[in-house]
């Protein structure tokens, strides 16, 4: 019998840590994807103690390399394993534009782009039952795609932390909705989820008057086990094992506009990302 194998994302820290714990616990092969190798190991140590799952493995992956998502899934090409779980779930916010070694914003490659390449390179061992997992946010609402500018410079404005990270969220949106269309008929789910507000390092607090703010508002969102709970009842949960094409917050499903949903901006979405990642595949 093929092992269930599930990819994680970001897998170290936060709501990852998390989402893995409950994969784990659930008897899958993980992989743990991640760019700070030291760190992810230390957690799988700490994994494996809290989770008796002794199947859990680390595999370096960097986000804003195309060149590093390509080899990351080259490799488990060559080992034809079967994928049951792809949850896209690393993020980051960037206090400052910059461009990595393709040319492309780096919040846009990290949070957006690279999981798309990730998506289409490892389709050929995804099949019918395979859940795949997109992490926005509810910041997609004030997200907006401007083309070319949105890969280049992730705004066409001048650049700000906040909107660029909405505009990469919306994108993965769209791109949930449109790879769905695409799969439906290979029985390959794939979904969206919005966590909420969670206490996790990707809030950082950088102003002279943050560390007041840090204080008195940390203690009111979500901590990353409860942010956690939403993709961890996608991912696993029986009830939703055909459910394809939806957002979920707060463990329900939510109504997502016709704004969000545009299907002439989610094509062309997917043709200008195309051209962006044709060599990689």
């Amino acid at each position: 019998m093929d092992k269930k194998t599930a990819i994680i994302t970001g897998a170290s820290g936060g709501i990852g840590f998390e989402i893995t714990k409950s994969v784990a616990n659930s008897g899958y092969r993980v992989i743990m994807a991640c760019q700070n190798i030291e760190k992810a190991n230390i957690q799988r140590e700490l994994l494996v103690h809290e989770t008796g799952n002794h199947d859990i493995e680390v595999k370096y992956i960097n986000l804003a390399s195309l060149r590093s998502v390509s080899e990351f899934a080259d490799e488990l090409l060559k080992k034809e394993e079967s994928i049951r779980i792809l949850m896209n779930n690393a993020g980051t916010i960037a206090t400052c534009k910059k461009s990595t070694e393709d040319g492309i914003e780096s919040t846009t490659s990290i949070n957006y782009i690279s999981h798309y390449l990730l998506v289409r390179k490892l389709l050929p061992l995804m099949s019918n039952g395979t859940r795949i997992v997109n992490m926005v946010s509810c910041t997609y609402t004030i997200g907006k795609i401007d083309f070319p500018d949105f890969f280049i410079h992730g705004s066409r404005k001048r650049f700000n932390s906040l909107s660029v990270y909405s505009n990469t969220k919306l994108a993965l949106l769209l791109f949930t909705f449109e790879l769905s269309g695409k799969l439906k008929e290979l029985g390959i789910v794939v979904n969206a989820v919005d966590p909420g507000v969670v206490s996790t390092n990707i809030i950082s607090m950088k102003k002279w008057f943050d560390p007041l703010t840090d204080i008195f508002f940390r203690p009111f969102i979500r901590t990353p086990k409860k942010g956690a709970s939403t993709a961890i009842d996608l991912l696993l949960n029986e009830k939703h094992g055909s459910v394809s094409g939806k957002l979920f917050a707060g463990n329900k499903m939510k109504k997502v506009g016709n704004k969000y949903t545009d299907p002439v901006i989610r094509k062309k979405l997917w043709r200008e990302t195309e051209k962006i990642v044709e060599v990689f595949l």
